[in-house]
Formats: structure tokens, C-alpha cells, sequence
């Protein structure tokens, strides 16, 4: 029932509209309108004052038609990665793509699009239905900020659809908790070349430590990442600071603690081991960090009601699903950990965050299918 070319043409104006994270009002007013003139009472919360933003998350309810059916929370997220300044989407071939000089936008503002085209299709063909409550997250690319933000006491639904995965054919029922660290190194600045022996290079302790961090693919369940964020100034200067970053990703929560555990510990020891004598006195490299818990680990049961609205959706449309597991983080994260359950469902999305980034339009048409039947389905 839902009209492809208004999703399709509605996706890419907002892919056309920037909407980097803390910078996501502009495509917040248009999806906004839209789903006004669909019916929903709409309204902004104050998220964006809390984390620094142009904008709130949108709150949105599309009243139901037929009492007595529990409402369902539908999500996805307003703002991008960069590089998103001109996205120039391009159709063809039953694809949307990027010029290859941007990303594309299609995570998340195909799910954005896809809870539009939804709502309008209920109100325009009259399908009975229950409360739709409906959340546009902001700055879910820094840190799910605006999910964390977001007052889920204000809300009525009890579990939530979360529209930002690639493949409608999976849903996701369970993904990792999260640590983000920053460790700022401290050594000593010399002049390079003529008394490079009275410096501690931050850089060389970084680098020593990164060299003994377990990074990648730690388990079958772990994984880490680093990145040097800065690394000094001039060449001529050994230099007194680096910033090392990173994040290390787990579904084992013991695996999670001990993988932090081990980076830090890398940092100890190569910081421990860097000291010279200057002046007469000791000098010694330190370490000033900051880890924390990003997010918890999601894990939503198999006979879930959820888990069970949307696999019997897909199966009236006679649609593959099957329940997976993947090593990303989402606002589904937040609602669980907020006792909401929540899975994800794809809408299309391929290769994210890169300039190669992709729209499969069977798939997204797909993603509109299932959540309408689903919505239909929980108001039989």
C-alpha cells in the first residue's frame, strides 16, 4: 500500500539536506512537517540543550484508530557522519548512491523516511492501528546522545521498532556494550635536533603501548579499536602530548572489562617506563584518562512479543527474517537498557559511513512493508 516514488522522492531531499550530529535542524524540520500533515501530533524535547544541538529529538504520536491495541515506539536516527556537505544523491538501477564525494545519508534518514511513508499510508487508507509513538533521535552517530536524552517515561510504549541496520530479511536481537576511551599522554618537549635526549616523546609512549594492546578481532565476541587523535606540532619539537582514542566492543560483559583493562594497562607500563634525568632531577612520562561506558549490551528473548509481531509480519508477506546478532551499537542499546525492548530492523543501507555508501530500494520498499503489516497486524 505504500507509494514507493513519494518514499523515494521524500528519502532523497533529506539526504540532500545536511545533517551532521548537534546540526540536525534542518532535516529535524522536515520530517517534522511531514508527519504532520499525516495526522501526528508533533513536538521537540530538549535534548539538543542538553548535548549542545540545534535541535531536540522529534516526539511524535499518530493517534490510533482502534482502542485497546498497545502502542509501539518507532525510531530512527536525523543525523549523519561526515563528509555530508553537498550530498548529491544519484537513482539508478534500482539503487540511490552518493556522488562518490560524500557519504550518503541513507543511515538513518532511510529509516526517517520509512516511518513517514508508514504514517501517511495509515491516515490516507484509513488502516486501523494503536498509538504510534514515534522518536527522530539526535547525535546517534557521537555516542547514541540523543536516545540517552530522550524522557522514556514520557512515553507510553512499552517496546520500540528501531529502523537503522542494512537487511530487512535480519532483525536484530542482540548487540554488544561499548567502552570509548581517551588517554592523553604527557612527556617532556626537547628541541629535536640539538637535545632530543632531554624530551619524552608522548608519541613513542603511545606508540609502544598501542604496539602491546590486544586491537581487532580480540574473541569471537570482542573487539578494539584505536585511534591517535594528535601526536605533537612542529618536527623540530619532541613532543609533549598525544591523544590516543578508541573503543573496545564486547557481547561478554568479563571480556569488556578485561580488554579496557588491558589498554589501559598498556599505557601504564609504556608511560612507566619512559623517565630521564634532567637537570638533576627525574622526569617521567604520565597518563590522564577518561573511559566510560558508552552503552549496554541489548539481548531481546526469541518469544519476545516484539521479537514475534515482526517474524509473524513477515511471514503473512511471505518475507525472509531471521532473528541475528551484530557487533554495532544503536538507540535500541538505550531502550533496553531502559527496559523497553527494542530490536532493529533494516532498511536498505549499505556500506555506511564511506563515500561509496548505498540505498537498495527493493529492500527499503521491503522495510515499509514489514513495519506497515506489523502495525496492522499488532491492531487485528
Amino acid at each position: 500500500m505504500i507509494d514507493r516514488e513519494r518514499m523515494t522522492g521524500f528519502v532523497m531531499e533529506l539526504m540532500r539536506t545536511q545533517s551532521l550530529s548537534r546540526n540536525e535542524r534542518a532535516v529535524a524540520d522536515l520530517a517534522a512537517q511531514a508527519l504532520r500533515d499525516a495526522g501526528a501530533q508533533v513536538r521537540f524535547d530538549d535534548a539538543g540543550t542538553a548535548v549542545g544541538g540545534a535541535v531536540g529529538n522529534i516526539v511524535a504520536l499518530l493517534p490510533g484508530t482502534k482502542p485497546g491495541v498497545a502502542p509501539l515506539l518507532l525510531n530512527a536516527h536525523m543525523d549523519t557522519v561526515p563528509p555530508a556537505n553537498g550530498v548529491k544523491p544519484q537513482r539508478e538501477d534500482g539503487k540511490i548512491r552518493s556522488d562518490g564525494t560524500t557519504i550518503l545519508g541513507g543511515d538513518d534518514k532511510s529509516g526517517v523516511a520509512v516511518v513517514v511513508e508508514v504514517v501517511r499510508t495509515l491516515k490516507e487508507r484509513a488502516v486501523a492501528h494503536g498509538d504510534i509513538e514515534i522518536a527522530f533521535t539526535i547525535c546517534e552517530e557521537i555516542g547514541l546522545l540523543g536516545a540517552k536524552a530522550l524522557d522514556i517515561a514520557s512515553l507510553r510504549s512499552r517496546e520500540a521498532l528501531v529502523l537503522d541496520a542494512p537487511s530487512p530479511a535480519e532483525l536484530v536481537v542482540k548487540a554488544p556494550s561499548a567502552d570509548r576511551f581517551e588517554f592523553v599522554v604527557h612527556g617532556v618537549a626537547a628541541h629535536a635536533g640539538m637535545a632530543p635526549e632531554n624530551g619524552i616523546s608522548a608519541v613513542r609512549v603511545a606508540a609502544e603501548a598501542i604496539a602491546a594492546m590486544p586491537l581487532g578481532r580480540v574473541d569471537a565476541q570482542t573487539t578494539s579499536n584505536v585511534i591517535v587523535a594528535y601526536g605533537g606540532d612542529a618536527v623540530n619539537v619532541v613532543p609533549d602530548r598525544c591523544v590516543v582514542r578508541g573503543e573496545v566492543r564486547s557481547h561478554d560483559a568479563a571480556a569488556l572489562d578485561a580488554t579496557t583493562a588491558a589498554i589501559r594497562r598498556s599505557l601504564q607500563d609504556a608511560s612507566a617506563r619512559a623517565s630521564i634525568s634532567l637537570n638533576g632531577s627525574p622526569a617521567r612520562a604520565w597518563i590522564e584518562e577518561r573511559c566510560e561506558r558508552e552503552y549496554t549490551a541489548m539481548d531481546v528473548p526469541l518469544d519476545a512479543p516484539i521479537v514475534e509481531l515482526m517474524l509473524g509480519a513477515a511471514r503473512d508477506l511471505d518475507l525472509p527474517l531471521k532473528a541475528v546478532t551484530i557487533g554495532g551499537g544503536s538507540d535500541a542499546n538505550v531502550f533496553n537498557a531502559r527496559g523497553v525492548p527494542a530490536v532493529i530492523l533494516g532498511t536498505g543501507m549499505r556500506e555506511i559511513h564511506t563515500v561509496h555508501e548505498w540505498l537498495d530500494l527493493s529492500d527499503f520498499y521491503t522495510c515499509a512493508d514489514l513495519v506497515l503489516r506489523a502495525l496492522t497486524r499488532r491492531a487485528a
